[in-house]
């Protein structure tokens, strides 16, 4: 049974080779070598780096490799030099069989990029192998009535070589009874036949021994030898004979066990036992042959009893036996010839040449990607196979050579939207009906450095408060990137500009990883509102891709400064009157100390001290204003030279504008009588209530003050006193009382300056007026 079995398979590899080479044989001008059979292992084979067009350096770089489609792997690359080596043992009896022409077909494969080239190796026969006969010894049974001239067929001898290295001939051991002759068959092999050339006789000669001998045409010649043994018999005078010497039939390959296959008849002259056929198989028939078909001994019929297969085995050649129950027994020969047809039972086969290269999403149409071959292991329309791809993609087939393909791109491929493809490709054959089989390759797309970080949002908004701790967070930026590896690694810096004639550096610094912004100090509202950051965030790609946000601070005001009466004017105006009319018994000197508060969190405040002298009827009423601010509690030296040099600047503009007002005073005393300061005609001043009001100027302590005495309405005592609007005090004295009429127009003047109902402290206004009613 193992013998079977290893016959078969070998039928099968011998059949599967012969097929696949006649479709490699259908293309020309490929590189071709020449080696006979059985070269030792490293033997080479030609300089295949140098037959492709590749430098020594582009077998490392590009892969070269030969990539075997099926069976063994005969051949390799030598990586030192290019050459093309024989890698294993390598029959040509076992490759191809009898075919007259051996041709291994090989795929040389490189990459970057990848490529796919067709060379062919020819295998040339050695007569290595010896002719044969399937049994060394040959027992035939010849009647001694026989005819001269009767032809007894030999069996033949096999020799695995071809060409000039196979069976050529055979010889016989000299003897005076037989001779050697040959019959010609249609497949142009000459079978042996033994002629009788002189009768034999039993009680003469009983036992006859020859050797025949096979030859085949080599050098040297090899040679096998079969020895035949003839038994002298006593007259059984016919033999059974068949219609024709060869029967030709013809079976499906799906044909089922029991299937009849010829019923064949030989026909015996003889009466009664010598007469009646049995039938069998020749003495000669291969295992192979008797494990698929039966004969009836009796009817002669052939039936399948195993299965057929058109790809394994295309025809078989049975040798039939017929012999008579005589004694001796005679026996008549035929062949039966049976061609299987072939049906479509065999699915096409999708075999993948080079493992699938991961693409670059960048790559341009036409990259090869993978390289893939279709068999079928039918025949005619039944072994045709033509691929596509299932489903649409970006991937396309091109065939190449016979059932070889190209899969390429064929379209833009874009990582980010998809990463993996799994594309099937489906092999259908022109079979009646058709059959298909499916096969999915993976193919990977590798990251490019084609998307730029993005941030969440174009530009941010930040509010800090001033005051904050340096080192503080301020804010954290985020981008992120679509692309892979470091092409997605994003790092964060900011770019330079000027806050302040200062660069922003000096202000924020950034965390290049995480994108948190950092202060480098506190922040003063008064000094600075708001600024701008540009954030850039790079990837680690090459070339690297960056995109920019602005980020823009806002300095939130704390309440950490106190309001400040700056002298003559403060921050804010405000305004002092009295609650009752003065009267004599009032002290004539008057202090308030007033406190100035803002509305912040927490309250700052600062406090002016205003002092007032009061005199009354004809002595020159004298105003004593001194306003002294409550300073910080921390004063430094700066703030203190800094006080004295106005207080100087003061004192010195004090005393320009009182001279000048003298010189006036005196000029006009001569041209009127008096200064600048009049007193009405009426010298009797008897109206005890008295009106003082007094306005703090933008650009000097007191601009005015005024006495009112009496109906405002009759006549009565006024007095004007103009003073140094620079001096920080001043005091006045009533010269001359004035008109009624002039009393008339100050007091407008004066309720034009009063606060009304919508009065309001504001801070930031700079114009301060102080006044007193």
């Amino acid at each position: 049974m193992t013998k079977r079995i290893g016959y078969r398979n070998w039928r099968w590899q011998a059949l599967w080779w012969h097929h696949f080479f006649l479709l490699w044989s259908t293309i020309d001008g490929q590189t071709r070598y020449s080696i006979p059979e059985e070269l030792k292992q490293g033997s080479v084979v030609g300089n295949l780096a140098k037959d492709l067009g590749l430098g020594l350096s582009e077998i490392f770089d590009r892969k070269l490799r030969v990539a075997s489609e099926a069976g063994k792997q005969y051949f390799s690359v030598d990586a030192g030099k290019g050459e093309l080596v024989v890698n294993d043992r390598i029959d040509r009896e076992a490759l191809c069989g009898q075919s007259a022409s051996c041709v291994l077909p090989l795929q040389v494969v490189v990459e970057n990029p990848l490529q796919s080239h067709r060379i062919e190796v020819e295998i040339r026969d050695i007569n290595d192998n010896s002719p044969s006969f399937v049994t060394p010894e040959n027992h035939l049974k010849i009647p001694e009535s026989v005819a001269l001239g009767k032809r007894f067929p030999l069996e033949n001898a096999a020799d695995p070589d071809v060409g000039s290295n196979s069976l050529k001939t055979y010889s016989l051991s000299k003897n005076e009874y037989f001779s050697l002759k040959f019959k010609d068959i249609k497949n142009g092999k000459a079978v042996p036949e033994l002629v009788l050339e002189k009768p034999l006789d039993r009680e003469t000669n009983a036992l006859h021994q020859l050797l025949l001998t096979a030859l085949d045409g080599g050098t040297p010649v090899r040679s096998g030898t079969c020895k035949i043994t003839i038994t002298v018999l006593d007259n059984n005078d016919n033999f059974p004979i068949f219609s024709e010497n060869e029967y030709k039939v013809s079976l499906k390959e799906n044909s089922t066990k029991g299937t009849s296959v010829i019923k064949l008849k030989a026909t015996d002259a003889d009466d009664g036992f010598n007469g009646d056929v049995k039938y069998s198989f020749g003495s000669r028939t291969p295992d192979f042959v008797l494990s698929t078909f039966e004969i009836n001994d009796v009817s002669g019929e052939i039936v399948l009893q195993g299965t057929l297969d058109y790809e394994i085995s295309k025809s078989y050649l049975i040798d039939i036996t017929a012999k008579d129950k005589g004694v001796p027994e005679m026996e008549g020969h035929c062949r039966v010839q049976l061609d299987v047809e072939d049906i479509n039972d065999n699915a096409p086969e999708i075999v993948l040449t080079s493992k699938p290269s991961p693409v670059r999403e960048d790559a341009p149409s036409g990259t090869v990607v993978a390289l893939i071959s279709a068999r079928d292991l039918d025949s005619g329309d039944n072994g045709k196979v033509t691929l596509q791809l299932s489903k649409p993609s970006p991937f396309t087939l091109k065939p190449s050579f016979s059932n070889n393909y190209e899969l390429v791109t064929s379209g833009p491929l874009d990582r980010e939207s998809c990463s993996d493809y799994n594309i099937e490709i489906t092999a259908t054959d022109s079979g009646a009906p058709p059959l298909s089989s499916k096969k999915t390759i993976p193919v990977t797309i590798t990251d490019v450095n084609d998307n730029p970080p993005v941030f969440t949002q174009p530009s941010y908004i930040v509010y800090l408060k001033e005051n904050g701790v340096p080192g503080s967070i301020l804010y954290s930026v985020s981008a992120s990137d679509l692309d892979s590896g470091e092409n997605a690694k994003v790092s964060y810096s900011i770019l330079d500009s000027k806050v302040q004639d200062v660069s922003v550096s000096s202000y924020v610094y950034i965390n290049s990883d995480n994108g948190s912004i950092y202060s480098m100090h506190s922040f003063d509202y008064e000094k600075l509102k708001v600024f701008q950051i540009q954030v850039q965030a790079k990837d680690q790609g090459s070339p690297s891709l960056s995109s920019n946000a602005t980020v823009h601070v806002f300095i939130l005001d704390q309440n950490d400064n106190a309001p400040t009466v700056i002298y003559p004017s403060s921050a804010a105006l405000g305004e002092v009157r009295t609650k009752r009319p003065v009267s004599e018994q009032d002290d004539s000197s008057q202090r308030l100390l007033i406190e100035i508060k803002d509305d912040g969190e927490p309250v700052q405040s600062a406090t002016v001290t205003v002092s007032i002298l009061l005199e009354d009827g004809l002595h020159e009423p004298i105003l004593d204003l001194r306003q002294k601010v409550v300073e910080p509690s921390k004063k430094t030296g700066r703030i203190t030279l800094y006080l004295i040099l106005s207080l100087a600047s003061v004192s010195v503009l004090s005393l320009l504008t009182f001279l000048i007002l003298a010189v006036k005073c005196i000029r006009s005393s001569r041209s009127s009588g008096s200064c600048c300061m009049r007193r009405s005609d009426c010298d009797d001043y008897k109206n005890p209530n008295r009106n003082l009001q007094i306005q703090l100027n933008t650009d000097g302590p007191i601009k005015y003050v005024e006495v009112l005495g009496g109906d405002m309405l009759s006549q009565s005592q006024s007095f004007r006193s103009c003073m140094s609007p620079m001096s920080e005090y001043s005091d006045f004295t009533l010269i001359k009382p004035s008109s009624t009429t002039d009393f008339k127009e100050v007091i407008s003047v004066l309720d034009a300056s009063l606060p009304d109902s919508t009065w309001t402290f504001e801070s930031q206004q700079e114009d301060t007026r102080i006044g007193i009613k």
